[in-house]
């Protein structure tokens, strides 16, 4: 028991120095310092924030969907990594990138860590959203602002990063930071549509439990779906 909670705190004390001194923690990845041991932290620890995340906003429907939600959302932002990681490394690779795959990974990683802390820091926020008002729409286009602003700070943080892990690789950067600049779009663009393939995450009032729902229409359609339902459209 006392080995698991030591740890535990092992973990936390990576993404805590992520944080804390990202310019030694980016250099250690770029000399490829201690690598494993940052990506299994960064993983668990980021997974942890954002089932927490996920549980609250499930929370709204019931217990099931609760649960539901704290293993669907770590898994979206984990499966949206999967299938875009290699099209970043591989691209960097043909462009004249010396770093291998778990440098990648670990880089990726930071930007989804940073992300899951700014969820996790917006949780009291949204719990009393929740508790305050029955509003499906509002809470609804509410946690997209906050997943938009999260994944803004957690992409800018990783467009930094990137600069700096890659400093030395001179041959192709230019035609690199345009290949990142277009990754960058494409996580955003799998993640939103993925998202919407493993919804629901809040649950529709007044409705049995659903693990998935059918699919139909599309992520943005939903969004201005919702926003014209608040302004009376509909």
């Amino acid at each position: 028991m006392i080995e698991r909670q030591s740890q535990g705190i092992k973990y936390f004390a990576v993404l805590i120095g992520l944080l804390r001194d990202r310019q030694v923690f980016l250099e250690e990845i770029r000399e490829g310092t201690r690598l494993p041991s940052k990506i299994i932290s960064l993983l668990v620890c980021s997974s942890i924030f954002i089932a927490i995340y996920g549980g609250i906003i499930g929370a709204y429907h019931s217990w099931m969907q609760a649960l539901s939600s704290a293993i669907k959302l770590p898994s979206l932002y984990l499966i949206t990594l999967l299938i875009c990681l290699p099209t970043l490394y591989f691209s960097n690779i043909i462009f004249g990138s010396r770093r291998n795959f778990p440098q990648h990974l670990a880089l990726v990683l930071t930007a989804v860590s940073v992300t899951s802390v700014l969820l996790f820091s917006f949780a009291p926020i949204t719990l009393f959203f929740l508790i305050t008002t029955n509003n499906y729409q509002f809470l609804i286009l509410l946690n997209v602002f906050i997943f938009a602003l999260t994944g803004f700070f957690g992409i800018s943080f990783l467009y930094q990063a990137t600069s700096l892990v890659l400093e030395q690789d001179n041959q192709g950067s230019d035609t690199r930071k345009k290949i990142l600049q277009f990754w960058l779009l494409l996580y955003a663009f799998v993640g939103s549509q993925l998202g919407w393939t493993l919804r629901p995450f809040f649950g529709t009032p007044d409705s049995p439990f659903q693990l998935f729902r059918e699919r139909e229409g599309n992520f943005y359609l939903s969004i201005i779906q919702a926003i014209g339902y608040l302004l009376g459209f509909r």
